[in-house]
């Protein structure tokens, strides 16, 4: 079984992947880690990326697919994989399918820009000792004070309103149009991501026939 997650920052993508993941034995791939360890481990293609990287410029789609291809080409892949970080574009998914690899779907967790405003700019996090909360999902017992430690707790940069506003308005304008691709091949799954946890791995298990 092999899958890409779609949905908007926020959706519960990385949560989802891990649970699908466990459920039926596949490695979840992250592009951004696998890149990291190509760096690390020196290969061929690691190399060319960090070139661009030590430059400063964005590493260029057939370089990321490059590893991506190396990675999934493992023993541990053999079974499937689910695919994280990659493909955020249209030009990104055609340059997959050009190189061979095919997915047998495509799960797009579908939520209301408002309810991931809400899960987002709700988060608070404790800079001293790394406790996280979230005002009504899982709220300190004092109201911007963490449990642990007793130091004040803060809105990160990537939670501020303005940014998750921001990081939508990409969503929907670079990533979203990837629904209409997929679903032309033919593999396209929306499940609704406006459930529980629970709810929605269920949901997403019987949407890919697992």
């Amino acid at each position: 079984m092999k899958l890409i997650l779609l949905g908007a920052p926020g959706a519960g993508k990385g949560t989802q992947a891990e649970r699908i993941a466990a459920k039926l034995g596949i490695p979840t791939i992250s592009t951004g880690n696998i890149l990291r360890e190509a760096i690390a481990n020196g290969t061929e293609i690691g190399l060319r990326a960090k070139g661009f990287m030590d430059q400063g410029q964005l590493v260029p789609d057939d370089v990321i697919i490059g590893i991506v291809r190396e990675r999934l080409s493992q023993p541990d892949c053999a079974k499937g994989y689910i695919l994280d970080g990659m493909p955020r574009t249209i030009p990104q998914a055609q340059a997959l399918e050009d190189a061979g690899i095919h997915f047998d779907c495509v799960v797009s967790m579908e939520i209301d820009d408002a309810v991931i405003e809400r899960r987002m700019t709700g988060r608070r996090v404790c800079l001293a000792c790394g406790a996280s909360y979230h005002v009504e999902a899982n709220p300190p017992k004092t109201a911007d004070v963490c449990d642990h430690c007793g130091k004040p707790l803060s809105v990160r940069k990537d939670d501020a309103p303005e940014t998750v506003r921001s990081r939508l308005a990409v969503y929907h304008r670079e990533t979203e149009p990837l629904k209409g691709f997929y679903e032309k091949l033919g593999n396209l799954k929306l499940v609704d991501g406006n459930q529980p946890i629970a709810d929605i791995t269920a949901a997403i298990l019987r949407a890919i026939g697992a």
